[in-house]
Protein backbone atom coordinates (compact mmCIF):
# COMPACT_ATOMS: atom_id res chain seq x y z
CA UNK A 1 0.00 0.00 0.00
CA UNK A 2 2.43 2.31 0.93
CA UNK A 3 4.66 1.94 -2.12
CA UNK A 4 1.36 2.39 -4.46
CA UNK A 5 1.05 5.76 -2.59
CA UNK A 6 4.63 6.52 -3.08
CA UNK A 7 4.50 5.44 -6.93
CA UNK A 8 1.34 7.67 -7.39
CA UNK A 9 2.35 10.62 -5.88
CA UNK A 10 5.67 10.52 -7.99
CA UNK A 11 3.91 10.13 -11.08
CA UNK A 12 1.28 12.39 -9.91
CA UNK A 13 4.01 15.39 -10.19
CA UNK A 14 5.98 14.49 -13.39
CA UNK A 15 7.85 18.11 -13.51
CA UNK A 16 8.94 17.74 -9.64
CA UNK A 17 9.98 14.49 -10.03
CA UNK A 18 12.17 14.79 -12.97
CA UNK A 19 13.89 17.83 -11.22
CA UNK A 20 14.42 15.74 -8.68
CA UNK A 21 16.26 13.14 -10.50
CA UNK A 22 17.97 15.12 -12.94
CA UNK A 23 19.88 16.58 -9.91
CA UNK A 24 20.51 13.50 -8.44
CA UNK A 25 21.85 12.38 -11.94
CA UNK A 26 23.96 15.13 -12.24
CA UNK A 27 25.39 14.90 -8.85
CA UNK A 28 26.19 11.08 -9.39
CA UNK A 29 27.49 12.10 -12.77
CA UNK A 30 29.59 15.15 -11.55
CA UNK A 31 31.15 13.02 -8.77
CA UNK A 32 32.46 10.02 -11.09
CA UNK A 33 33.73 12.10 -14.37
CA UNK A 34 35.69 14.77 -11.68
CA UNK A 35 37.31 11.70 -9.86
CA UNK A 36 37.44 9.30 -12.93
CA UNK A 37 38.98 12.63 -14.96
CA UNK A 38 41.79 12.99 -12.09
CA UNK A 39 42.62 9.64 -11.41
CA UNK A 40 42.95 8.92 -15.53
CA UNK A 41 45.35 11.83 -15.84
CA UNK A 42 47.35 10.73 -13.10
CA UNK A 43 47.40 7.01 -13.87
CA UNK A 44 48.03 7.63 -17.50
CA UNK A 45 50.76 9.83 -17.03
CA UNK A 46 52.49 7.29 -14.39
CA UNK A 47 51.73 4.22 -16.97
CA UNK A 48 53.29 6.27 -20.04
CA UNK A 49 56.34 6.94 -17.65
CA UNK A 50 56.34 3.12 -16.92
CA UNK A 51 56.03 2.68 -20.87
CA UNK A 52 59.31 3.78 -21.27
CA UNK A 53 60.76 0.35 -20.50
CA UNK A 54 63.50 1.80 -17.69
CA UNK A 55 63.91 1.12 -14.48
CA UNK A 56 65.41 3.48 -12.44
CA UNK A 57 64.98 7.54 -12.55
CA UNK A 58 67.12 10.08 -12.01
CA UNK A 59 66.45 13.49 -10.98
CA UNK A 60 68.01 16.86 -9.82
CA UNK A 61 68.24 17.36 -5.74
CA UNK A 62 65.15 18.25 -4.38
CA UNK A 63 63.17 17.87 -7.74
CA UNK A 64 59.67 16.43 -7.31
CA UNK A 65 58.93 13.03 -8.38
CA UNK A 66 55.95 14.44 -10.27
CA UNK A 67 58.15 14.74 -13.86
CA UNK A 68 58.32 18.27 -15.92
CA UNK A 69 57.94 20.48 -12.47
CA UNK A 70 61.30 22.69 -11.94
CA UNK A 71 64.24 23.33 -14.32
CA UNK A 72 66.62 21.30 -15.65
CA UNK A 73 70.16 21.70 -13.89
CA UNK A 74 71.70 18.07 -14.34
CA UNK A 75 74.42 18.21 -16.96
CA UNK A 76 74.18 15.50 -19.42
CA UNK A 77 77.81 14.62 -18.69
CA UNK A 78 76.29 13.08 -15.40
CA UNK A 79 74.79 10.36 -17.85
CA UNK A 80 78.31 9.19 -19.26
CA UNK A 81 79.07 8.58 -15.46
CA UNK A 82 75.66 6.29 -15.00
CA UNK A 83 76.45 4.19 -18.02
CA UNK A 84 79.84 3.38 -16.72
CA UNK A 85 78.10 1.87 -13.45
CA UNK A 86 77.77 -1.60 -13.10
CA UNK A 87 74.64 -3.46 -13.70
CA UNK A 88 73.76 -0.52 -15.98
CA UNK A 89 72.58 -1.45 -19.66
CA UNK A 90 71.72 1.78 -21.13
CA UNK A 91 70.99 5.41 -19.89
CA UNK A 92 68.83 8.06 -21.82
CA UNK A 93 69.10 11.84 -21.14
CA UNK A 94 65.69 13.40 -21.18
CA UNK A 95 65.12 17.21 -20.49
CA UNK A 96 60.70 17.77 -20.22
CA UNK A 97 59.49 20.73 -20.98
CA UNK A 98 55.77 21.80 -20.01
CA UNK A 99 54.16 23.17 -23.11
CA UNK A 100 52.65 26.16 -21.21
CA UNK A 101 51.06 27.92 -24.48
CA UNK A 102 49.24 25.43 -25.32
CA UNK A 103 48.37 22.91 -23.04
CA UNK A 104 49.85 21.17 -19.92
CA UNK A 105 50.99 17.83 -22.03
CA UNK A 106 54.44 17.16 -21.81
CA UNK A 107 57.10 17.43 -24.47
CA UNK A 108 60.10 15.51 -24.41
CA UNK A 109 63.66 16.47 -25.81
CA UNK A 110 65.39 12.92 -26.37
CA UNK A 111 68.76 11.73 -27.82
CA UNK A 112 66.78 8.99 -30.09
CA UNK A 113 69.78 6.65 -30.48
CA UNK A 114 69.97 6.32 -26.04
CA UNK A 115 66.00 6.51 -25.85
CA UNK A 116 65.75 3.38 -27.94
CA UNK A 117 68.30 1.53 -26.00
CA UNK A 118 66.37 2.10 -23.25
CA UNK A 119 62.70 1.58 -24.05
CA UNK A 120 63.68 -0.74 -26.92
CA UNK A 121 62.59 2.01 -29.76
CA UNK A 122 59.21 3.45 -31.16
CA UNK A 123 56.66 1.83 -33.08
CA UNK A 124 55.75 3.78 -36.04
CA UNK A 125 52.62 4.11 -37.55
CA UNK A 126 53.74 5.92 -40.65
CA UNK A 127 56.97 8.19 -40.87
CA UNK A 128 59.79 7.53 -39.15
CA UNK A 129 62.78 9.04 -37.09
CA UNK A 130 63.62 12.85 -36.90
CA UNK A 131 65.61 13.92 -40.26
CA UNK A 132 66.63 17.61 -39.36
CA UNK A 133 66.41 19.83 -35.79
CA UNK A 134 63.31 20.75 -36.09
CA UNK A 135 61.28 17.50 -36.96
CA UNK A 136 59.06 16.04 -33.86
CA UNK A 137 57.71 12.81 -33.07
CA UNK A 138 53.86 12.58 -32.53
CA UNK A 139 52.02 9.86 -30.88
CA UNK A 140 49.28 7.78 -32.59
CA UNK A 141 46.47 9.50 -30.15
CA UNK A 142 47.81 12.90 -30.43
CA UNK A 143 48.04 12.51 -34.27
CA UNK A 144 44.25 11.94 -34.13
CA UNK A 145 43.04 14.27 -31.78
CA UNK A 146 45.05 16.74 -33.41
CA UNK A 147 44.32 15.57 -36.89
CA UNK A 148 47.85 15.85 -38.23
CA UNK A 149 49.77 13.65 -40.36
CA UNK A 150 53.48 12.90 -41.34
CA UNK A 151 54.39 15.97 -42.95
CA UNK A 152 52.04 18.48 -41.30
CA UNK A 153 53.56 21.52 -39.10
CA UNK A 154 53.08 22.49 -35.54
CA UNK A 155 53.93 24.86 -33.62
CA UNK A 156 56.12 24.29 -30.17
CA UNK A 157 57.53 26.85 -28.00
CA UNK A 158 56.67 29.73 -31.21
CA UNK A 159 59.16 27.14 -33.52
CA UNK A 160 57.56 25.20 -36.38
CA UNK A 161 58.06 21.36 -36.53
CA UNK A 162 57.56 19.16 -39.18
CA UNK A 163 55.74 15.86 -38.06
CA UNK A 164 58.71 12.78 -39.28
CA UNK A 165 56.59 9.84 -37.70
CA UNK A 166 53.55 9.45 -35.80
CA UNK A 167 54.50 6.32 -32.91
CA UNK A 168 52.59 4.06 -30.84
CA UNK A 169 51.47 5.64 -27.46
CA UNK A 170 52.34 4.48 -24.35
CA UNK A 171 56.68 5.88 -24.41
CA UNK A 172 56.61 9.20 -21.75
CA UNK A 173 55.47 12.13 -23.94
CA UNK A 174 52.92 12.39 -26.58
CA UNK A 175 55.49 14.50 -28.42
CA UNK A 176 59.23 14.31 -28.89
CA UNK A 177 61.99 16.48 -30.18
CA UNK A 178 65.53 16.43 -30.66
CA UNK A 179 67.15 16.69 -27.03
CA UNK A 180 69.88 19.29 -28.67
CA UNK A 181 67.06 21.42 -30.57
CA UNK A 182 64.66 21.78 -26.97
CA UNK A 183 67.93 22.49 -25.09
CA UNK A 184 68.71 25.44 -27.17
CA UNK A 185 64.98 26.79 -27.18
CA UNK A 186 64.84 26.88 -23.55
CA UNK A 187 68.19 28.23 -23.14
CA UNK A 188 69.68 24.89 -21.42
CA UNK A 189 72.34 23.69 -23.54
CA UNK A 190 74.06 20.52 -22.30
CA UNK A 191 71.44 20.08 -19.19
CA UNK A 192 68.52 16.79 -18.82
CA UNK A 193 65.82 17.08 -16.60
CA UNK A 194 65.51 13.66 -16.33
CA UNK A 195 67.77 10.37 -17.48
CA UNK A 196 65.85 6.92 -17.86
CA UNK A 197 68.59 3.95 -16.89
CA UNK A 198 67.77 0.43 -18.42
CA UNK A 199 69.41 -2.12 -15.88
CA UNK A 200 70.97 -5.31 -17.24
CA UNK A 201 68.55 -7.11 -15.36
CA UNK A 202 65.65 -5.65 -13.35
CA UNK A 203 66.99 -7.86 -9.99
CA UNK A 204 69.53 -5.15 -9.84
CA UNK A 205 67.49 -2.39 -9.70
CA UNK A 206 67.90 -1.80 -6.10
CA UNK A 207 71.49 -2.31 -6.33
CA UNK A 208 71.72 -0.01 -9.12
CA UNK A 209 70.06 2.33 -7.23
CA UNK A 210 72.05 2.25 -4.27
CA UNK A 211 75.40 2.68 -6.11
CA UNK A 212 73.91 6.13 -7.86
CA UNK A 213 73.16 7.10 -4.40
CA UNK A 214 76.35 6.99 -3.25
CA UNK A 215 77.54 8.16 -6.58
CA UNK A 216 75.28 11.41 -6.45
CA UNK A 217 74.54 12.83 -3.31
CA UNK A 218 71.59 14.13 -3.15
CA UNK A 219 70.43 13.77 -5.82
CA UNK A 220 66.47 11.78 -6.15
CA UNK A 221 67.22 8.19 -7.26
CA UNK A 222 63.32 6.72 -8.24
CA UNK A 223 63.15 2.90 -9.08
CA UNK A 224 60.29 2.50 -11.45
CA UNK A 225 58.09 0.69 -8.66
CA UNK A 226 58.60 3.52 -6.57
CA UNK A 227 57.91 6.09 -8.83
CA UNK A 228 54.02 4.43 -9.32
CA UNK A 229 53.22 3.88 -5.90
CA UNK A 230 53.29 7.77 -5.49
CA UNK A 231 51.92 8.52 -8.41
CA UNK A 232 48.33 8.92 -6.67
CA UNK A 233 46.12 11.40 -6.42
CA UNK A 234 47.20 11.49 -2.46
CA UNK A 235 50.45 12.53 -3.04
CA UNK A 236 49.36 15.13 -5.91
CA UNK A 237 49.53 18.36 -4.64
CA UNK A 238 46.17 20.07 -4.40
CA UNK A 239 44.51 17.62 -6.11
CA UNK A 240 42.42 16.25 -3.47
CA UNK A 241 41.34 19.03 -2.23
CA UNK A 242 40.17 19.97 -6.01
CA UNK A 243 38.23 16.48 -5.68
CA UNK A 244 36.87 16.98 -2.64
CA UNK A 245 35.27 20.62 -3.27
CA UNK A 246 33.86 19.52 -6.43
CA UNK A 247 32.27 15.94 -4.45
CA UNK A 248 31.12 18.90 -1.50
CA UNK A 249 29.65 20.72 -4.43
CA UNK A 250 27.77 18.19 -6.10
CA UNK A 251 26.44 16.50 -2.95
CA UNK A 252 25.37 20.22 -2.16
CA UNK A 253 23.29 20.67 -5.26
CA UNK A 254 21.54 17.28 -4.61
CA UNK A 255 20.66 17.74 -0.76
CA UNK A 256 19.20 21.18 -1.62
CA UNK A 257 16.93 20.16 -4.59
CA UNK A 258 15.80 17.05 -2.42
CA UNK A 259 15.36 19.16 0.29
CA UNK A 260 13.49 21.70 -1.99
CA UNK A 261 11.40 19.19 -3.79
CA UNK A 262 10.10 17.13 -0.14
CA UNK A 263 9.56 20.32 1.21
CA UNK A 264 7.35 21.81 -1.55
CA UNK A 265 5.54 17.90 -1.66
CA UNK A 266 4.64 18.55 1.89
CA UNK A 267 2.95 21.88 1.69
CA UNK A 268 1.07 20.60 -1.41
CA UNK A 269 -0.19 17.51 0.07
CA UNK A 270 -1.26 18.88 3.86
CA UNK A 271 -4.48 17.81 3.51
CA UNK A 272 -3.16 14.49 2.85
CA UNK A 273 -0.73 13.87 5.46
CA UNK A 274 -3.86 15.32 7.58
CA UNK A 275 -6.36 12.57 6.14
CA UNK A 276 -3.67 9.68 7.40
CA UNK A 277 -3.40 11.30 10.22
CA UNK A 278 -7.09 10.88 11.34
CA UNK A 279 -7.16 7.80 9.73
CA UNK A 280 -4.38 6.92 13.13
CA UNK A 281 -1.40 6.99 10.62
CA UNK A 282 1.20 7.26 13.32
CA UNK A 283 4.31 9.88 12.96
CA UNK A 284 6.79 7.20 11.97
CA UNK A 285 4.42 5.78 9.36
CA UNK A 286 4.85 9.44 7.91
CA UNK A 287 8.33 9.85 8.21
CA UNK A 288 8.60 6.16 6.19
CA UNK A 289 6.50 7.63 3.60
CA UNK A 290 8.46 10.86 3.05
CA UNK A 291 11.98 9.23 3.20
CA UNK A 292 10.74 6.06 1.16
CA UNK A 293 9.32 8.86 -1.33
CA UNK A 294 13.13 10.67 -1.80
CA UNK A 295 14.89 7.19 -1.68
CA UNK A 296 13.12 6.28 -4.77
CA UNK A 297 14.05 9.54 -6.56
CA UNK A 298 17.16 9.25 -5.31
CA UNK A 299 17.62 5.44 -6.78
CA UNK A 300 16.73 6.42 -10.12
CA UNK A 301 18.42 9.50 -10.23
CA UNK A 302 21.67 7.28 -8.97
CA UNK A 303 20.90 4.88 -12.23
CA UNK A 304 20.50 7.89 -14.40
CA UNK A 305 23.76 9.26 -13.48
CA UNK A 306 25.50 5.71 -14.01
CA UNK A 307 24.20 6.25 -17.63
CA UNK A 308 25.29 9.58 -18.02
CA UNK A 309 28.58 9.41 -16.79
CA UNK A 310 29.25 6.93 -19.24
CA UNK A 311 27.49 8.93 -22.05
CA UNK A 312 29.57 12.11 -21.12
CA UNK A 313 32.82 10.01 -21.11
CA UNK A 314 32.20 8.14 -25.00
CA UNK A 315 31.27 12.25 -25.46
CA UNK A 316 34.62 13.59 -24.15
CA UNK A 317 36.84 10.70 -25.62
CA UNK A 318 35.56 12.07 -28.61
CA UNK A 319 35.76 15.59 -28.36
CA UNK A 320 38.98 15.54 -26.23
CA UNK A 321 40.87 11.94 -27.19
CA UNK A 322 44.17 12.98 -24.81
CA UNK A 323 41.85 13.07 -21.85
CA UNK A 324 41.67 9.62 -19.98
CA UNK A 325 38.68 9.21 -18.14
CA UNK A 326 38.36 5.95 -15.60
CA UNK A 327 35.29 4.99 -14.28
CA UNK A 328 35.72 2.94 -11.57
CA UNK A 329 33.45 0.63 -9.38
CA UNK A 330 34.61 1.78 -6.68
CA UNK A 331 33.84 5.51 -7.06
CA UNK A 332 30.53 4.85 -8.33
CA UNK A 333 29.63 2.87 -5.05
CA UNK A 334 30.60 6.04 -3.18
CA UNK A 335 28.83 8.18 -5.87
CA UNK A 336 25.39 6.56 -5.12
CA UNK A 337 26.45 6.28 -1.33
CA UNK A 338 26.85 9.87 -1.01
CA UNK A 339 23.73 10.86 -3.38
CA UNK A 340 21.43 8.37 -0.81
CA UNK A 341 23.28 9.90 2.51
CA UNK A 342 22.44 13.80 0.69
CA UNK A 343 18.80 12.54 -0.21
CA UNK A 344 17.89 11.25 3.67
CA UNK A 345 19.35 14.14 5.43
CA UNK A 346 17.74 16.78 2.69
CA UNK A 347 14.72 15.06 3.30
CA UNK A 348 14.39 14.63 6.88
CA UNK A 349 13.30 17.86 8.04
CA UNK A 350 10.64 18.22 5.62
CA UNK A 351 9.35 14.22 7.13
CA UNK A 352 9.54 15.58 10.41
CA UNK A 353 7.83 18.64 10.14
CA UNK A 354 5.12 16.51 8.44
CA UNK A 355 4.94 14.09 11.06
CA UNK A 356 4.26 16.75 13.96
CA UNK A 357 0.90 18.59 11.54
CA UNK A 358 -1.74 18.52 13.59
CA UNK A 359 -4.58 16.61 12.06
CA UNK A 360 -7.10 19.07 12.42
CA UNK A 361 -5.13 22.10 10.84
CA UNK A 362 -3.77 19.73 8.22
CA UNK A 363 -7.44 19.17 7.35
CA UNK A 364 -8.50 22.60 7.37
CA UNK A 365 -5.72 23.80 5.24
CA UNK A 366 -6.49 25.58 2.18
Amino acid sequence: MVNKLIVSNVLHRPIRTAVSVLAVAIEVAMVILVVGLCHGLVNDSARRVEGVGADILVRPPGASFMLGLGEAPMPVAIGERLAEMPRVLAVAPVYIHVNDAQSLDLIYGIDLTSFNAVSGGFVYHSGGPFQAPYDILVDDIYANAKHVKVGSTINVLNHDFRVAGIVEHGKGARRFIPLATLQDLTGSPDKATTFFVKCTDPAYTDQVSDNFKTLLHGYTILPIKEYMSLMTSNNIPGLNYFITVMIALAVGIGFLVIFLSMYTTITERTREIGILKSLGASKTYIISVILREATFLTAVGILAGFIGAVILRKVMGGIFPTLPVELTWDWRFYAACLALLGSILGSFYPALRAAQLDPVDALAYE
